[in-house]
């Protein structure tokens, strides 16, 4: 082999690994929610409200796109890619499918925001993979992926509603003693972000859950 050859070797090698290490530090950030102007400050739409609050904090902003609106900023090294599917909920999997085939990125630099009736109001679980847990929009998102193996951050809402009225309660507006806590909250959801694209999924699981 020549020295020209054995530099265009070292060249595409290198360029093969800047490739793959620049895939690595790529992230799907993903909030579930509704489109329109109804759904904008439900509790179904946490995830929707914790992008908007990233991207306000970054001074970016989201465009419409191909089945989703998506904003994108750099932090470290890393690159975020902000995505709110504009399927609507429960038909979630189709648009988080598409952005993670266009932009390359790896199941694991996945995450996704949804809200969780299970949880106390303003509660933060994260977890590396698991069930739908009866939410419609992991529902379908399991379905289309065809795995359960990818990281979810779940936001409390509450269990305050009675017999039959959980639908109401999803897709209603937040109480005004909610309304005053949630600032803290959101500022809390939008540095558990950065922590998992800086930090790692295990580390942004012991920093934040239950916190």
């Amino acid at each position: 082999m020549n020295f020209i050859s054995l530099l265009k070797k070292v060249f595409l090698l290198k360029k093969e690994k800047t490739t793959a290490d620049d895939l690595m530090k790529k992230f799907l950030i993903v909030g579930l929610g509704n489109i329109g102007d109804k759904y904008q400050n439900t509790r179904h739409n946490i995830g929707f409200t914790i992008l908007d609050e990233l991207a306000k904090n970054k001074e970016i902003n989201f465009e419409n796109e191909k089945l989703g609106a998506v904003s994108k900023f750099r932090f470290k090294g890393r690159t975020f890619v902000l995505l709110k599917p504009s399927t609507y909920m429960n038909l979630s999997g189709k648009s988080i499918k598409y952005w993670l085939t266009k932009e390359n990125i790896p199941l694991e630099n996945l995450l996704i925001i949804c809200d969780d009736l299970n949880l106390p109001f303003g509660s933060i679980r994260v977890k590396a993979k698991g069930s739908d847990g009866g939410h419609n929009g992991l529902k379908d998102v399991n379905a289309i992926l065809q795995t359960q193996k990818y990281a979810r951050f779940r936001f409390g809402v509450g269990a305050e509603f009675s017999k039959g009225k959980q639908c109401n309660f999803v897709l209603g507006d937040w109480s005004s003693d909610e309304l005053k806590l949630l600032p803290e909250r959101l500022t809390k959801a939008t540095e558990l972000i950065i922590s998992f694209g800086l930090a790692g999924l295990n580390n942004t699981m012991n920093a934040f859950n239950g916190k």
